[in-house]
Parts: structure tokens; C-alpha cells; sequence
């Protein structure tokens, strides 16, 4: 007759179980809707890692792990702006490894060195958000470009992120001083200015605001334009005519990290048809060929909309740019 296990003894197997979980520290800018979906499918292919998000808005997890150069506290990135791991890595913060797989990813989404220092994921794209029962309201037209939001009729209707909080933020700015260069791009955002209410630290926010009717326009990222447009609300999704700019969202280990074998099988599941196929969820644009599937309310070719956008430019300028963009405009920002 087999004995049975005391009571104590299985509670103490289960605690030790519990513990053999390694804890991985994951900073990411990726919207909160989108979290847990990820986390699932990666602790169930992982079972002895649990993930702790740290959560915020690109700028200012950007500035965190900046801040945080000597003493890291995060051990992977899941979900920022390639623009700022680039940064980081000029740093020399993000440890070098190649995920299983990577060669399935598309060239443009990834390091191009041997070993890569960060992989990418997907693209984001910006949009303008017309709410189309507040501008009947205003008497406003619909407008079709960038040069449109200049225009004296929309003065105090509009919304956009500030890019030195919001990623959707930044990669608006960048792309307009690289499609108009740079004297006619700080000129037109001196005149975009003028019809601005308020700078948010959210890139998603100005499209919220226009989807409840806060505003009337919002610039902010086509995700979460569609994505409310999905649930009903009164939004026209405006793709401007000269273009829109877009970021990579990538993933990456710091460098330090005491969870290194946790740390190389998240990156690993980053990269998998699996990931990329939760990343179609939202985004029209992700890192596997053959994985996308159009997304309802975004461009049936998104890639026809989508600037050629100089990524090593836009991260060796960046400090400059925030810092010319903050010394104009910053008096609208709302308060953090």
C-alpha cells in the first residue's frame, strides 16, 4: 500500500515549484490591450518564466533605461521604438544574441549585423483621426494631407502626441522633417502649431479624444484608429496624401541582465510565427513574410502609404530634434 504524501510535503513541492519560475523584467511602450494576449502565449510555450511588465508611454521608458545605463533594472525589451534601441545601443546597453529563426524575418526588420543587437517585430503607422459628427458641427472639411492642418478653419481642433513622450509622437516629427526637409518641416510645424489645443503624452490619446469628441482631430496611430472605428465610433481614418511616417517596434536584451537563458527565450518567441501573428492582430505590417493579413480600416497595401523612413537618422537626431521641437512648441503639452 502506497503511503500517503503528508500535506506539508506537497505544499513545500508546490512552493518550490513556484519559485523555479524565473521572473523576467520586460519594459515595453506597447499598448495595455495588447499585453496580455503576449504574455499568455509566451508563459504557456514557457512555463518557468513569468513576465512583470513595466509599461509607458516610448519616451519616457526610453528615458528610464537611459537613466538606468549603470544599474539596469529591466532584463529585456518587448515592444519599443527601433529608433530607441538604437540610441541604446550607441550606449552600448543591449546584449548581443541571435533568436532562433531570425533568418525568417524580413532584412529590414532586423540588425543587420551577424549577431544581432535588437530584432524587430512590426511596423506602426500614423493616421489622422476625423471625427466626422463633430467636424459637421464645426463646418470643417475633411482634409486629404499634411498641408491641409494648416489651414485657418481647423485652428483649435486638433490634437497630436508630444514626441518626447509618445513614439507615434516622434515618428510624426521625423517623418515630416525627412518628406519636406528640414527648414520646410520645422515650418510646417510652426504652422500646424497654430491650430494645435493641446500636445498629449500618448500617442493612442489624440485618437481617443477624437473618437469621444474631445476633439475633432487627432494625429496619433492608426491601431488604435481603427481599432475604436471597430467599436463604432465616428472616425474617418485619414492616410495623408505625401505619406506617413512609421516606426519598427523591436525587442532586445539589456546587457547585465542576471536572466540571461529567460532573457534569449523570450527573444526567441518574439520571433516566431506565433508572435508575429499576435502582432497582426493589430498592425497591417509585421517582421515574417507571408504572416500579415489585412487589417479592416488600414490601406489594403499599407506599405504604399509608408515614407522611406532613414531609421539610423532618426536615432542619431533625435536628442536634437526633441530638443528644437520642446524649444517651440512645448507651451501646448499637457501637463504630465
Amino acid at each position: 500500500m502506497l503511503k500517503k504524501t503528508p500535506l506539508a510535503l506537497l505544499l513545500a513541492l508546490a512552493a518550490a515549484g513556484a519559485q523555479a519560475k524565473t521572473e523576467l523584467t520586460v519594459y515595453t511602450a506597447l499598448e495595455l490591450d495588447q499585453l496580455k494576449a503576449y504574455q499568455a502565449a509566451f508563459e504557456q510555450e514557457n512555463p518557468d518564466v513569468a513576465i512583470r511588465w513595466v509599461r509607458d508611454s516610448t519616451g519616457i521608458i526610453t528615458a528610464r533605461l537611459l537613466a538606468e545605463k549603470e544599474n539596469p533594472q529591466a532584463d529585456v525589451i518587448w515592444g519599443l521604438a527601433a529608433t530607441s534601441l538604437m540610441l541604446m545601443d550607441e550606449h552600448d546597453m543591449l546584449a548581443p544574441y541571435a533568436p532562433a529563426g531570425l533568418e525568417q524575418l524580413s532584412e529590414e526588420f532586423r540588425d543587420a549585423r551577424d549577431t544581432p543587437h535588437w530584432v524587430g517585430m512590426n511596423a506602426w503607422l500614423g493616421v489622422i483621426c476625423y471625427n466626422t459628427i463633430e467636424a459637421e458641427k464645426h463646418g470643417l472639411t475633411k482634409p486629404s494631407s499634411w498641408q491641409d492642418l494648416t489651414k485657418p478653419e481647423y485652428q483649435g481642433h486638433i490634437v497630436m502626441p508630444n514626441p518626447a513622450s509618445s513614439g507615434t509622437g516622434f515618428l510624426d516629427v521625423s517623418a515630416w522633417l525627412q518628406q519636406f526637409g528640414e527648414d520646410k518641416g520645422w515650418a510646417y510645424m510652426d504652422g500646424l502649431h497654430q491650430n494645435i489645443a493641446n500636445y498629449t503624452h500618448s500617442g493612442s490619446k489624440p485618437c481617443v479624444q477624437a473618437a469621444s469628441g474631445e476633439a475633432t482631430i487627432g494625429i496619433s496611430m492608426a491601431y488604435r484608429g481603427a481599432s475604436l472605428k471597430q467599436q463604432g465610433a465616428p472616425l474617418d481614418l485619414v492616410f495623408p496624401s505625401e505619406g506617413v511616417g512609421w516606426e519598427m517596434e523591436a525587442a532586445a536584451i539589456v546587457k547585465g541582465t542576471d536572466n540571461e537563458t529567460a532573457a534569449q527565450k523570450l527573444l526567441d518567441f518574439a520571433v516566431t510565427r506565433q508572435a508575429n501573428e499576435l502582432y497582426n492582430q493589430s498592425f497591417a505590417v509585421v517582421a515574417m513574410p507571408g504572416v500579415a493579413r489585412p487589417v479592416q480600416y488600414f490601406p489594403e497595401q499599407p506599405a504604399s502609404v509608408m515614407i522611406d523612413n532613414d531609421f539610423a537618422w532618426a536615432a542619431g537626431q533625435r536628442e536634437a530634434i526633441l530638443a528644437e521641437w520642446q524649444r517651440r512648441y512645448d507651451g501646448k503639452s499637457e501637463a504630465k
